[in-house]
């Protein structure tokens, strides 16, 4: 007995499929990402200590800007509990494991979509997952070096005379989410260029309603952002609107290029 169905060609998978054929093709998918992630985890496992340093650079920058808010450790992180130590190892990892098993993931979310699209729209898949990939790891990238300030402003909230101790596990939690935000932040384009290319919205759409855009920007990055502070929402809503800018622009250019192609 067979454990996975066998796999319908791309013809068939362009036709019409059915309720079951979807959970198969969902469940194919699935076991795939997990394959993925937990291959890369033996390669993220060796890169912790590399990448604990790596991580915990941004509170030491802050630390050396700051030593009057610095904790009896200096910019050493300690953990509480016996089990935190492990218990942090293997987020870490997990984590690491994700970032390197991205474009897979990527790519698997787009081969789920395909069958519902027409031909031209099954062209844009390269370009979709190198696009994504390099955006998420921008948008990582620019929370990293973000987070000094970010610090600055709430651990020196709490006013002269107090000064942070903070554990690894809460750390890591906090980074890893501000990391996330930006990452999934810095995807709007793709998904506004995506729409735009299957008729879904126009680019002329986009820029009559720009005011709007923009607020929901901002009011987006405000309830994303981890720490809610003034300065990382600010960080992440002004990317953001140039991005919805450059999706406008990229939106008509592409636009452009569909009617030429379909003139000659």
């Amino acid at each position: 007995m067979k454990l996975i169905p066998s796999r319908k060609s791309p013809e068939e998978r362009a036709g019409n499929m059915s309720v079951v054929d979807h959970l198969t093709e969902l469940r194919h998918r699935i076991i795939i990402c997990l394959w993925a992630v937990g291959g890369a985890a033996i390669v993220a496992w060796f890169l912790y200590e590399p990448f604990k340093d790596i991580i915990r650079k941004p509170y030491c920058a802050f630390v050396a800007q700051n030593p009057h808010l610095a904790g009896p450790s200096g910019c050493e992180l300690v953990f509480t509990s016996p089990i935190d130590g492990m218990l942090v190892k293997m987020k870490t990892v997990m984590f690491i494991a994700i970032g390197i098993a991205l474009p897979v993931l990527l790519y698997q979310l787009w081969a789920f979509i395909v069958p519902g699209l027409t031909s031209r729209e099954k062209k844009y898949s390269i370009p979709f997952v190198v696009s994504s990939f390099f955006l998420f790891v921008l948008g990582a990238l620019f929370a990293y070096f973000t987070l000094p300030k970010a610090f600055g402003f709430m651990l020196g909230f709490a006013g002269n005379g107090i000064v942070p101790l903070l554990s690894f596990d809460r750390y890591l939690g906090f980074v890893f989410l501000v990391t996330l935000a930006f990452g999934l932040s810095f995807l709007l384009p793709v998904l506004l260029v995506f729409l735009e290319l299957v008729g879904v919205v126009r680019p002329e759409t986009l820029s009559k309603y720009r005011r709007y855009a923009i607020f929901l920007i901002f009011l987006f990055a405000a309830i994303i952002t981890p720490s809610s502070d003034p300065y990382t929402m600010t960080a992440m809503a002004v990317p953001m609107y140039l991005l919805y800018e450059a999706a406008i622009i990229v939106g008509r250019l592409a636009k452009r290029g569909q009617r030429a192609a379909e003139a000659g």
